[in-house]
């Protein structure tokens, strides 16, 4: 697991606040919810991955330049 640089994840967290909707473009998981999958972000971690509460009930993370997403709307803040 490897940490980002401060400036790096505050980029990141102001760019996806808690309550921004995005939708799933591509995850290579097994465990991945169907490409489409709406959710919503709930917080950035230390490594830059947007956790999200998909609407299928997945908790799996988006990782940061692995995981291909896009927002759907941007709403709420830190």
């Amino acid at each position: 697991m490897q940490f980002l640089k401060p400036e790096v994840l505050n980029n990141l967290r102001s760019r996806y606040p808690n309550g921004t909707r995005v939708e799933l473009v591509s995850m290579n998981d097994p465990l991945a919810p169907p490409v489409g999958t709406h959710g919503t972000v709930v917080g950035v971690d230390d490594t830059g991955s947007l956790l999200v509460d998909w609407d299928n009930g997945s908790g799996l993370n988006l990782l940061y330049k692995i995981d291909s997403f896009r927002v759907v709307e941007k709403t709420g803040g830190n």
